[in-house]
């Protein structure tokens, strides 16, 4: 079985053992589908709008001293939406309904992402965007090498600006 199709049957797990999840897939850094079992969306448009989160993900978690990206969750009205790291080069992201157990999602989308990593990692010149003999880049690598600038800090002698702010008292 090839790389593409072994992701595609490890989603398919994943989604067996989640009710609820309403979609799942799986793409490269760069914003890629490698594989997808996602009915109701754009495939290609996820993958695009995640490679962007994960590159904001990326930079938050650098710029607060938390280390490497791991996971991404975002809450809707309407259910979820995680983003789990699958080795260097790609990106698990599922879609799940309001009422999925949240321990459950992290710990099936952790499992399935690392096997995802491995899967992808173990095959990287043959499927995804880059060309066959040039080397995968880490995700910090894949999103760009300029280190994280660091938020900028307030302290008692320098507050925030208030002058074209309204208070609930003027009118």
């Amino acid at each position: 079985m090839d790389a593409e199709a072994e992701v595609l049957a490890e989603i398919h797990r994943l989604r067996a053992r989640i009710p609820q999840l309403t979609g799942a897939l799986a793409a490269s850094v760069d914003g890629l589908v490698l594989a997808q079992d996602a009915p109701g969306v754009e495939p290609e448009g996820v993958a695009a709008l995640t490679a962007a989160a994960l590159g904001v993900a990326l930079r938050l978690a650098e710029a607060t001293g938390q280390g490497d990206f791991r996971e991404l969750l975002v809450r809707g009205v309407h259910g979820y939406v995680a983003g789990y790291a699958a080795g260097r080069s790609a990106v698990l992201t599922l879609l799940a309904q309001d009422r999925v157990n949240v321990g459950r999602l992290h710990l099936e989308g952790r499992r399935a992402s690392a096997r995802i990593g491995e899967l992808v990692d173990a095959t990287a010149p043959r499927i995804g965007p880059a060309q066959p003999g040039t080397p995968r880049p880490s995700t910090t690598a894949a999103l760009g090498s300029a280190p994280a600038r660091t938020l900028p800090k307030r302290t008692p002698a320098s507050p925030r600006s208030t002058a074209n702010a309204h208070t609930t008292t003027e009118s």
